[in-house]
């Protein structure tokens, strides 16, 4: 004679299903954790992190130098823009014997960046006319160097 099932044979089986399950999650959670994007925004993040310090020493000493830096973006037809910067020292006088040159990055299209020259226009002011091949968005980076000196900015553009 077969002998009849007790009453809740089953719940064991329940909480054996309930870890498989945990189990699996888990499994597939680690799998596209470790397969897909990799979190790096940039490349030698470890160099850059560890010249961080160097960066906040030179906008110190940009900031110690006084200077007063006026910079105009003027946008025209065709992607154009006319980039103006004059530089003054604390006294007020033009920054003279400058090397001006803007980066322009299209931050989301590659092989359209550009490194232009800026000439001078009058004592202490310098600029440059370009056009853009695309529309959008760009950022703008303005570095002078001179004798012992050195000063950047920086601009995001929107270009119709």
């Amino acid at each position: 004679m077969a002998s009849e099932r007790r009453p809740g044979w089953w719940y064991p089986y329940i909480f054996v299903a309930f870890f498989v399950l945990v189990m699996l999650v888990n499994f597939t959670m680690a799998y596209f954790a470790t397969s897909t994007f990799s979190g790096l925004a940039t490349e030698r993040p470890y160099e850059k992190g560890l010249a961080y310090n160097k960066t906040i020493e030179a906008v110190r000493k940009q900031d110690e130098m006084g200077w007063t830096v006026d910079n105009k973006v003027e946008l025209g037809a065709n992607h154009g823009i006319h980039v103006t910067v004059s530089y003054r020292d604390r006294d007020g006088r033009p920054v003279e014997e400058l090397t001006v040159k803007a980066q322009l990055v299209r931050p989301t299209a590659k092989g359209v960046d550009r490194t232009v020259s800026l000439a001078r226009v009058s004592p202490g002011t310098y600029a440059t006319h370009q056009e853009l091949p695309l529309e959008g968005v760009w950022d703008m980076s303005v570095s002078a160097e001179g004798k012992d000196v050195s000063y950047g900015l920086s601009r995001r553009l929107i270009v119709p």
